[in-house]
């Protein structure tokens, strides 16, 4: 049963791979924007992340773009997006493709 849910966050992964923010060339996941991935008995799938800033005008936009995105994986039920901002988002959280992308290395 932990396989199929390794398996199952894998293809999530994946699919947060494929979102970004319009203002940044790099995908959420990679941004570091991502603090949680929970899958519970039934496949419902809690995702709790962060955007690079407060008052980010396409909040909105990602948020939606990573429900759909995560809900288009098969078997996954359903999806919340719980949206924190502790603790704050910084550039030390991206990863290193993403640094290298953004010119921090």
């Amino acid at each position: 049963m932990e396989n199929k849910f390794l398996e199952l966050e894998e293809q999530i992964v994946k699919m947060l791979k494929t979102v970004y923010d319009p203002e940044i060339p790099v995908n959420v996941y990679d941004l570091g924007l991502i603090y949680g991935i929970d899958i519970d008995e039934e496949k419902n799938v809690t995702i709790t992340m962060t955007l690079t800033a407060p008052a980010c005008p396409m909040a909105d936009f990602i948020m939606e773009d990573v429900k759909m995105k995560v809900e288009s994986v098969e078997d996954v039920k359903s999806v919340v997006v719980n949206l924190v901002f502790e603790p704050e988002w910084d550039k030390d959280m991206m990863s290193e493709e993403a640094k290298l992308e953004l010119g921090f290395l």
